[in-house]
């Protein structure tokens, strides 16, 4: 399982989770900053990775039923750098690739 993080996700966790051996780039790694909302989720998607991000656009591009390798989710004012690498370690762990495209997933984050 691969990993798109759009520019809202801090830069330290696709650092950390790429460290650890998980694939895992960004739009800043991927020189796409201010890229539109729709552009980074069909990028996410040709390359296979699942969409990480806090921005809500996404989940309703993802209800108008545009195509995705799936999308993770957490609201901002709960999130932690650790709490996104501890549960994507958990979701690459017990999850296959194919699970995830066209759900939404939710992190708790808590």
């Amino acid at each position: 399982m691969r990993f798109y993080f759009d520019e809202s996700v801090e830069l330290a966790v696709s650092t950390q989770l790429a460290a650890g051996g998980i694939d895992a780039v960004s739009a800043h790694s991927l020189e796409q900053l201010g890229d539109t909302d729709p552009n980074h989720l069909a990028r996410a998607t040709r390359m296979a990775r699942v969409f990480c991000t806090y921005d809500q656009d996404f989940l309703r591009l993802a209800a108008q039923g545009i195509d995705h390798h799936g999308i993770i989710f957490a609201q901002q004012q709960k999130a932690s750098i650790g709490g996104w690498v501890r549960e994507l370690k958990a979701i690459h762990a017990q999850k296959q690739v194919d699970d995830l495209i066209g759900q939404v997933i939710y992190l708790s984050l808590q």
